[in-house]
């Protein structure tokens, strides 16, 4: 059976994407778990190379926070800022083909009892429903109306979730839980500021997968994001954005289809981009 890599965030940085790949076994899949662009030297070149990775059948791509921006910002619904490195895209002659591939990715995906998602997943959601919530949100990407979507998906409240949640209120609480979060409440209650350590989140707030109660706490669960963490492999749990864009790794972790320790899993990791603005 062909092995599975899950990938941390590639913001851009193509001369790292192509050099990790080479690095992967030929006959084995790799699953990117978001932020594809931005902030890195060649956002064009990393989308049109993940692209064809997935269309090839060797990869998939989870969406980020930094994908959604370029959706919006395609959408003319938000301006570029200043850190930004995707004008190549809009100004690119295929732009229509990659914004409609970048729409038509996953939010989550799920294999057994492993979850791949970009940021985080409500304390409150098992793993079917954190798969079904993420699917509502594909549906509304994929729609005519998705316009309407992104002009509604900013914003920081509801900071919680619930099930009487409807409409973009709903939505907008399972993006950010699974693109933008990183602490939460026990209760969970999210946060989106603090961007420190594991011990730095504001009074009453943790990551979100050390909160006891969380019911996905019996699935392995790889995600990105959160690069001051750098690899972290924890039980059930994964963070692999290795700050590739600010001078730090891309990292590719083998994807266990058992409980089996983590430290035992292969890695592989190529250098990042040296970033001009990095501290």
């Amino acid at each position: 059976m062909s092995k599975i890599y899950a990938v941390g965030d590639v913001q851009g940085c193509a001369p790292s994407l192509k050099a990790l790949v080479k690095k992967i076994p030929q006959k084995s899949k790799m699953i990117f778990l978001g932020d594809l662009v931005n902030r890195g030297p060649d956002s064009l070149g990393a989308l049109r190379q993940l692209k064809s990775l997935q269309e090839s059948g060797r990869a998939e791509c989870i969406l980020g926070n930094h994908d959604l921006h370029l959706l919006a910002i395609d959408a003319g619904l938000r301006n570029p800022k200043g850190l930004d490195t995707i004008q190549p895209i809009l100004s690119a002659p295929d732009r229509k083909e990659l914004i409609h591939w970048v729409r038509n990715r996953p939010m989550a995906l799920s294999n057994g009892n492993v979850l791949t998602v970009h940021a985080g997943v409500m304390p409150q959601w098992d793993l079917q429903q954190t798969i079904e919530c993420a699917q509502e949100v594909e549906k509304t990407l994929r729609s005519k109306s998705y316009k309407d979507f992104l002009a509604n998906m900013y914003g920081n409240t509801p900071n919680k979730w619930s099930k009487s949640l409807k409409g973009y209120e709903r939505l907008r609480v399972i993006t950010n839980a699974l693109t933008r979060m990183r602490f939460c409440t026990p209760a969970g209650q999210m946060e989106f500021e603090s961007k420190e350590g594991l011990e730095q989140g504001p009074k009453g707030y943790v990551p979100w997968f050390t909160v006891p109660s969380r019911k996905t706490q019996d699935v392995l669960t790889y995600f990105g994001h959160w690069s001051t963490l750098g690899l972290l492999r924890q039980h059930n749990v994964i963070g692999l954005d290795t700050g590739c864009v600010w001078g730090g790794k891309l990292t590719a972790l083998e994807i266990s289809d058992s409980n089996k320790d983590s430290k035992k899993l292969e890695i592989i990791q190529v250098s990042g981009y040296d970033h001009p603005l990095r501290m």
